[in-house]
């Protein structure tokens, strides 16, 4: 059965209005950090008014949390790139570091009174700036002589020479407040991804692994690093990913974050603590419908965010009676820090956020749990550009939820096309985002709905959101139930949404690639589709890729340990059936889904005569970044729909 809900978002009032003009610039926060008492909140902000060469250069502003007010602006270097401020203990400086790429260098700088001092510059990248518990010394992720940007979603460094022999080592370093010599601590064999203090100040935990970093993460172990001598000791080598681990006040146990999570960054599973000594990690949250997203201590307590469903939530964990309790939540998309989607006060009693909605542009929110109310209102003016409506539905036992988005205008009636936009991951999930009426926002979902179309986000199994055994219920079975489920949905759809079953669109990026090139060798339901980086033949793709340590958990062995397994997910195996015109697109250094997959699927194509047409972008990685790129890739998309499904 099929439950649609209309998400009444108050910003949606204005449509009926007398129009006003919309800002020039959209304002953007990002990177979180609050103090101690809650009192002030450092962010990096942006205006951004669209169709700018790079990203819009942010600056590092402090606010009063209770009114939002700017109490202070630091930026040292105009043409770089901030990464996370961190506030000291005595709440009196913020640490941070510049990224200048083109000189391919970082400085750390502190922040307080005087300004900002530059204390420590390298050659490479760096990021993650957190202060010893003392306040006397600042810790940081560096990469010495970085041949990439950290991430696999980075476009990748250029294939030549002898190949594997010298990989980029992102290790822990110090270096003191006032200056002076950086001491790399970490093995230099070891990649670390993430790391918090320990109380004592003695040592760090991380999650590490051996070898190249883009590949890694899915291997990784939970350690320890001695703060004097640099030794790492495992702690725990769970079968799963993990993120965000955090040790307890009293400097006993470790809790993190671990499910099935298929791009690092991108997290959802349930909390485990571990002993600080090691041990088996314990799960302590097996009884909620929904996927942690974020992770501090609070006393002998946890706080936590999570997706539950279609809504973000703030919860209280009870390690020991293995409990939860909601705290607050909200049907928004949430963005706070590295530590996850909200931030938090010491006591864990104030909190503050990003939040947006399809309607609503992004505002700070902060104050004390449950309320939390926007401090912040430079996006005010931006009028929503869709109707979104929460849809749910239930397949094969499985209850699921997604986002339906609808012209603001529509006529008594008529019958309208619609997309299904499939998320990417497979470990992900479609939620709220802003949809503005400029370059700023997805400009696609813009363009799609003033051209008339309804666009369907689905969330399947394997997505985020309904509970770790849902995120881990497309293992060995890409294409297979998940794509049941989005059937399913768009049969939901169909049932209450003026949308004409014969003008059907599908598209995707990355997994949601994957699933467009499955769909239209599995469905003759789709009149057009659009298929980004994405996956034909996973026995090549295997070889291929530069993050193949990804498929393990999700295949359960190598291709070349149970081929058949690849092969019964691979569309090119069933590209006979392939009627549907299909549009593809790549980026040229994309490390995780390389070109190669879609000029297979493309030569494919053609020679079943299929019409089709593939687009590789010069230089991009995974994520498309240029926004010449993206406008070009944008345009040829609402093209593409617009030739077969009008």
């Amino acid at each position: 059965m099929a439950h649609l809900h209309t998400i009444v978002f108050s910003a949606m009032m204005a449509a009926a209005a007398p129009a006003l003009a919309e800002p020039a610039a959209l304002r953007d926060y990002r990177g979180l950090a609050i103090t101690a008492d809650g009192k002030r909140i450092a962010t990096l902000e942006s205006l951004d008014p669209g169709g700018l060469p790079l990203r819009p250069h942010a600056i590092v502003v402090v606010r009063d949390a209770a009114s939002g007010a700017i109490l202070a602006q630091y930026d040292p270097c105009a043409t770089c790139i901030y990464d996370h401020p961190a506030w000291s203990p005595d709440q009196q400086s913020l640490a941070f570091i510049s990224a200048d790429t083109r000189a391919g260098s970082a400085t750390v700088y502190v922040a307080g009174s005087a300004g900002a001092m530059p204390v420590a510059s390298i050659k490479g990248v760096a990021s993650t700036a957190r202060w010893s518990p003392d306040g006397k010394l600042i810790s940081l992720l560096a990469t010495l002589g970085a041949k990439k940007l950290a991430g696999a979603v980075e476009a990748g460094a250029r294939q030549i020479g002898e190949i594997g022999t010298q990989e980029d080592a992102q290790r822990l370093a110090l270096i003191a407040p006032r200056g002076g010599e950086l001491t790399m601590l970490s093995p230099p064999d070891s990649y670390i991804y993430e790391y918090d203090w320990t109380p004592d100040g003695k040592g760090f935990v991380v999650t590490s692994a051996r070898g190249n970093g883009d590949n890694n993460w899915w291997v990784a172990t939970l350690g320890h690093v001695d703060a004097a001598s640099g030794a790492l000791r495992v702690l725990a080598s769970p079968k799963m990913q993990m993120n965000i681990p955090r040790v307890s006040p009293d400097g006993r146990s470790v809790a993190f974050i671990g499910g099935m999570m298929s791009d690092f960054g991108a997290v959802g599973g349930d909390v485990y603590t571990v002993p600080l000594s090691g041990g088996e990690p314990h799960n302590v949250t097996p009884r909620l419908a929904g996927s942690f997203n974020g992770l501090a201590w609070q006393g002998r307590q946890l706080i936590a965010s999570a997706l539950v469903g279609s809504e973000h939530a703030v919860l209280s964990i009870d390690p020991a009676k293995r409990s939860t309790r909601t705290l607050w939540s909200g049907a928004v998309g949430a963005a706070g820090s590295r530590q996850g989607r909200f931030v938090f006060s010491a006591d864990g009693a104030i909190a503050a956020s990003v939040h947006e909605d399809f309607a609503r542009a992004p505002r700070i929110v902060a104050g004390r749990l449950p309320r939390l109310a926007a401090i912040t209102r430079d996006n005010d003016g931006f009028a929503p550009q869709v109707r979104a409506t929460s849809v749910e539905w239930t397949n094969e036992g499985f209850k699921m939820q997604g986002w339906l988005l609808a012209p603001l205008a529509t006529e008594p009636g008529k019958k309208y096309p619609m997309v299904v936009q499939v998320h990417g991951g497979p470990a992900s999930a479609a939620s709220p985002r802003f949809v503005s009426g400029g370059e700023q926002a997805n400009p696609l979902l813009r363009d799609l709905a003033r051209k008339g179309y309804y666009v369907f986000l689905p969330n399947p199994r394997g997505s985020f959101g309904q509970g770790i055994a849902f995120s881990g219920a497309n293992k060995r079975d890409f294409g297979g139930g998940d794509w049941r489920d989005i059937l399913a949905g768009v049969d939901a759809v169909l049932k209450t949404a003026p949308v004409d079953a014969g003008r059907l669109g599908l598209m995707g990026h990355s997994y949601g690639g994957f699933m467009t090139m499955w769909g239209v060798t599995h469905s003759d339901r789709f009149k057009a589709a659009v298929a980004g980086a994405g996956i034909a033949n996973w026995i090549s793709y295997y070889g291929q890729n530069g993050i193949d340590q990804w498929m393990i958990p999700f295949f359960g062995a190598s291709a070349y340990d149970d081929p058949a397994v690849y092969r019964a997910a691979s569309p090119i195996e069933s590209i006979k059936a392939a009627r549907t015109p299909t549009l593809l697109y790549v980026g040229e250094r994309d490390v995780e889904t390389p070109p190669v997959q879609s000029m297979e699927f493309w030569h494919g194509l053609r020679a079943m005569g299929t019409p089709t047409a593939l687009v590789v972008y010069d230089g991009e990685g995974h994520a498309i970044r240029k926004p010449e790129h993206q406008r070009d890739q944008r345009a040829r998309t609402v093209g593409w729909f617009e030739r077969y499904l009008k």
